[in-house]
C-alpha cells in the first residue's frame, strides 16, 4: 500500500508547478509586454528594465498563487470536492510551512527585481511594488480577504491591467501618458475574465465554504454574461482607443486573437462541469497572452 501511494504521488517538480499555477502566468506577462511596447513607440526600450519588470511581475503572481494556496487551505475553502486543479496545501502534498516559505521566497525575488527598478526608474515604483504584493496576499489572506467579498475581479483589473501596464510603461520612460492607461483597460478586462471563469467553476464549493465571490453574489447565469462582456469589451475598448488616438493602426493586430474566444466563451456559456471550465480557464489565459503579444507586436512595428 505504501509503495502504491508513493508511486501515485507527483514528483517534487510537478508539485511545485501545480502550486505556481502556470496557467495564470499570462496575466503577469501580458501587461509588461504591452506597457514596454508602448514605450518603444516613443523610442525607448531598456532591456534590463524590461527583464526586471517581467521577473517582478512573474514572481508577484507566483507568490500570490502560493499565498492563496496557503490561505485558502487554512480557511477550509479548498474542499475535496473542488473542481479545479489540486491545491498542494489542502491536498497534503506540501506542508503549510513549506508553502509559506516558498511564498516568501517568490515575493523576495520580486522585491529584488523591484529594487533595481526603483534605482533606475524612480521611487514611484516602490509604491507600485508594495501595493501589488499586498493585493496578492490580501486576496485570500488577512482578517478580511477581499477575494471572499466579491472584489477579486476589480483588483485583478486594477493590478493586472491599469497598474501593471502603466507601471511597465513608467519604468521605461519615467512618466505617464493617457495612452498607457487606455491600453491597460483591455488587458485588465481579459485578466479579470480569467478570474471570472475560475469563480464560475468554483461557485458551488465557494458558496458552501462561505466565500462570497462575485460569481456567488451574481449567480451563474449573470456571471456567464459578465465573462462575455469582459472578453468582448477588451476588443471594443482597443478599437475606441485607437480611433480616439488616431492609431497606431498596427495595434489592430490584437484583433487577430479574436478567434481564440470561441472555445472558452462556448464552454462558459453552455457547460458547468469542472473539466470543461478548466479548459476554458486555460483558453482565456491563452487568449490574453496572444491578444497582448499581438498588440505589443503591432506597437513595436509602429515604432
Amino acid at each position: 500500500m505504501t509503495k502504491s501511494l508513493a508511486a501515485d504521488r507527483p514528483s517534487a517538480v510537478r508539485i511545485w508547478l501545480m502550486a505556481a499555477r502556470p496557467r495564470t502566468l499570462p496575466a503577469a506577462v501580458a501587461p509588461v509586454l504591452v506597457g514596454t511596447a508602448l514605450a518603444a513607440t516613443e523610442g525607448t526600450f531598456r532591456v534590463l528594465v524590461f527583464v526586471a519588470a517581467m521577473v517582478g511581475a512573474l514572481f508577484i503572481q507566483v507568490g500570490t498563487n502560493l499565498s492563496n494556496d496557503y490561505s485558502d487551505a487554512r480557511r477550509g475553502a479548498d474542499a475535496d470536492d473542488r473542481l479545479g486543479p489540486v491545491r498542494v496545501t489542502a491536498g497534503g502534498l506540501v506542508p503549510p510551512r513549506q508553502v509559506l516559505i516558498a511564498t516568501y521566497v517568490a515575493f523576495g525575488v520580486a522585491v529584488l527585481a523591484g529594487i533595481y527598478l526603483i534605482a533606475v526608474a524612480g521611487w514611484e515604483l516602490l509604491a507600485i511594488g508594495v501595493a501589488s504584493i499586498l493585493a496578492g496576499v490580501l486576496y485570500t489572506g488577512g482578517p478580511r480577504p477581499y477575494g471572499y467579498e466579491g472584489l477579486g475581479e476589480v483588483f485583478v483589473f486594477l493590478f493586472f491591467g491599469v497598474v501593471a501596464v502603466s507601471g511597465s510603461y513608467f519604468a521605461q520612460v519615467q512618466r505617464l501618458e493617457w495612452e498607457a492607461f487606455a491600453l491597460s483597460i483591455p488587458v485588465g478586462l481579459l485578466a479579470a475574465a480569467i478570474l471570472v471563469v475560475n469563480n464560475v467553476r468554483d461557485l458551488e464549493t465557494d458558496r458552501r465554504a462561505g466565500k462570497r465571490t462575485l460569481a456567488v453574489r451574481l449567480g451563474r447565469e449573470r456571471t456567464r454574461q459578465l465573462y462575455v462582456a469582459l472578453v468582448d469589451g477588451a476588443y471594443a475598448v482597443l478599437l475606441v482607443v485607437l480611433l480616439i488616438n488616431g492609431g497606431p493602426w498596427w495595434a489592430l493586430l490584437g484583433f487577430l486573437s479574436a478567434p481564440l474566444q470561441a472555445r472558452p466563451v462556448g464552454a462558459v456559456l453552455t457547460r458547468t462541469d469542472g473539466a470543461a471550465l478548466n479548459q476554458a480557464l486555460a483558453g482565456t489565459g491563452a487568449l490574453l497572452a496572444v491578444f497582448s503579444l499581438l498588440l505589443a507586436g503591432g506597437l513595436l512595428i509602429a515604432s
